[in-house]
C-alpha cells in the first residue's frame, strides 16, 4: 500500500501516528471549510465547525469502516456539524426570491459566460453559490467542486439519491437564475452575441 492513500493515513493514525492525521487535515481542510462556509455563511463559525469536525473525525476514526471513501465520511461529519450549528444559532435568514427560468434562457446564460474572464467568472459563481440556501450550496459544492457522486452526497446528507437529484436540478436552475443577472448586460440578442 502506498503512503499517500487516505486508507493508509487512517491506518497509520489508528496506530498512533498523529502526523498521518495531520496529512489528512492538510489534504481536506480547504474543502471542509468550503462546505462549512456554504452552509453557515460566517467565516468564524465555519472555521470553528471545521476544527470541530476534524476533532470529531479524529476521535471517531476507529468507527470509520471504510465502506465509503474517507472524504465522504469526513464531509458527512462537516455537513451535520454545520447544520447543528445553524440549529443552535437559530438564525433566521432571508433569501432572495429567485424566479424560475426557462430552458430557453439557459443557452443565453451559457453563451454569456463565455465572454467573461476566468477569474471574474469564478468570483461571480462563488458569489451566486453563497446566495443559495445553505443545504443547496453544500450539495452544489460537493457535486461540482469535490466531484462527489449523487450516491456519495446521499451518504453525506442522509437524503435519498432521488432527493439529491431533485435538489441538484433545482439548485442549478436557481444558480443559473442568479447568474443571469450578471450575464444579461453581456448579451444582446437571442444568439448570445456580445453587446
Amino acid at each position: 500500500m502506498t503512503n499517500n492513500t487516505d486508507q493508509y493515513l487512517v491506518e497509520r493514525t489508528l496506530e498512533g501516528d498523529t502526523a498521518a492525521f495531520g496529512e489528512l487535515v492538510d489534504r481536506y481542510q480547504n474543502f471542509v471549510f468550503t462546505i462549512a462556509i456554504r452552509i453557515l455563511k460566517v467565516t468564524e463559525e465555519a472555521e470553528e465547525v471545521g476544527q470541530d469536525s476534524f476533532i470529531k473525525a479524529y476521535d471517531s476514526l476507529k468507527s470509520f469502516r471504510g465502506d465509503s471513501k474517507f472524504s465522504t465520511w469526513l464531509y458527512r461529519i462537516v455537513y451535520h456539524k454545520s447544520l447543528d450549528r445553524l440549529k443552535m444559532n437559530k438564525r433566521h435568514r432571508t433569501y432572495e426570491i429567485i424566479e424560475e427560468i426557462t430552458e430557453d434562457n439557459l443557452d443565453h446564460i451559457e453563451n454569456g459566460l463565455e465572454f467573461m474572464l476566468s477569474e471574474e467568472r469564478s468570483s461571480i459563481i462563488k458569489n451566486c453559490i453563497d446566495r443559495l440556501p445553505e443545504d443547496e450550496a453544500a450539495i452544489i459544492s460537493l457535486y461540482y467542486f469535490e466531484e462527489q457522486s449523487v450516491k456519495e452526497i446521499a451518504k453525506v446528507t442522509d437524503l435519498t439519491e432521488d432527493n439529491i437529484k431533485i435538489k441538484l436540478y433545482r439548485s442549478r436552475k436557481k444558480l443559473f437564475s442568479l447568474l443571469e443577472g450578471y450575464i444579461k448586460p453581456e448579451i444582446s440578442d437571442r444568439n448570445g452575441k456580445a453587446i
